[in-house]
């Protein structure tokens, strides 16, 4: 009985100490399907989901969400130490539960609160090893326990600095595509400029945006789940408003702004079918349509609005209908698991930015630009 414990202590401190290395040290995607992290995830999301539709209002649902990623963090913390603590406690069991206590048999309770004052290097004394075996788990676990909570300290600054990355290009877009996001709107307020050159150059800042997206998110996949700082933003809605004007003028563009539009394109719609592999969604047909056939129209004037086409046809449409198979799809089934909203393609409605919804934006709303 005492070696098959003591395997299983081996076994539950190995694959804690490989998924947490995977977790937190290793800087790029996992594929293996069982895993521990993500069955928690998974979990997780499932109950707080279920207790997120107890809420009345949509505000008391965002903002119950926006708790999920940070707690989900400290209970992944929490669940490794409390693994680590019970398989050196089984070590510990397994050895014959040679500790020097005061007066009493040792148990495994005794065992257990060993191995839990041992990993967090309280030092109390009350409860020593004994034997020499004893005092070599002692002092692996010590070791084990000091650097487990020093990579816990050094893995939220990095964690924290790529969602403070991520939220910055997400904020700017307030004032570019307002808020939420929309692909016509973004085409409009660009209409103010004289050329396509701008676009072209926005869009090539949101090239370098989605890469690091993909990259950061999928290095950490806990970063999908903290949430934008406004309830009507997120990095979901913005990456939909990106590959929408991206389709819309790969499509109908020509010129410099087309060829931006590709490479965009190319590297969004890239980090979109990752994240949804890592995070096992699957890809969904949409509810409605984002785009029906009779806002089209609506669509091509605002890209001759804006100089990025000279004529817009049917060749246009067919690419345009090909494009969008090939990420909406993906976007559905992120938006259904992660609870966030897809933005629509903005045509024929009015935005309000968050800016204008401050008292000082109400005051000062009268001195902004003809596209604000």
């Amino acid at each position: 009985m005492k070696p098959l414990i003591a395997i299983l202590g081996l076994f539950i401190l190995f694959i804690t100490l490989w998924e947490a290395f995977e977790t937190i040290i290793l800087p790029r995607r996992v594929t293996r399907r069982l895993r521990l992290v993500r069955t928690f995830y998974r979990v997780s999301w499932l109950a707080w989901g279920a207790v997120n539709r107890l809420f009345r209002t949509q505000k008391m649902r965002d903002s119950h969400l926006s708790y999920y990623g940070p707690l989900s963090l400290l209970g992944l913390f929490a669940l490794w130490a409390l693994l680590l603590i019970l398989g050196f406690a089984m070590l510990h069991w397994s050895a014959g539960s040679s500790l020097n206590t005061s007066g009493e048999k040792p148990s495994f309770l005794t065992d257990l609160y060993m191995s839990g004052t041992t990993f967090f290097t309280l030092g109390l004394g009350d409860v020593t090893p004994r034997t020499s075996l004893a005092r070599v788990i002692t002092v692996f676990e010590g070791g084990t326990g000091f650097a487990f909570l020093g990579l816990m300290i050094s893995y939220l600054p990095t964690l924290y600095g790529a969602f403070s990355q991520r939220e910055l290009n997400i904020s700017l877009l307030d004032a570019r595509a307002g808020s939420p996001p929309t692909a016509a709107e973004l085409l409009r307020r660009h209409a103010h400029f004289n050329d396509n050159q701008e676009l072209a150059t926005y869009l090539r800042d949101w090239e370098t945006w989605a890469a690091q997206l993909m990259e950061s998110h999928l290095s950490y996949p806990v970063l999908s789940y903290f949430r934008s700082q406004h309830d009507n933003q997120s990095w979901l809605a913005a990456l939909t408003a990106v590959l929408d004007v991206s389709a819309l003028l790969i499509a109908y563009g020509e010129g410099t702004v087309k060829w931006q539009s590709q490479l965009t394109f190319a590297i969004a719609r890239h980090a979109v079918v990752d994240l949804a592999e890592v995070l096992r969604v699957p890809a969904c047909p949409p509810l409605t349509d984002r785009l029906p056939p009779e806002d089209v129209a609506q669509v091509r004037d605002l890209l001759l609005e804006c100089r990025a086409s000279r004529r817009c046809g049917q060749a246009g449409d067919k690419k345009l209908l090909e494009l969008r198979e090939m990420y909406e799809p993906y976007l559905n089934g992120l938006s259904s698991r992660l609870l966030m909203p897809l933005p629509s393609w903005g045509v024929g409605a009015k935005f309000v930015e968050n800016w204008k919804r401050t008292a000082w934006g109400k005051i000062s709303s009268d001195v902004s630009g003809d596209h604000f």
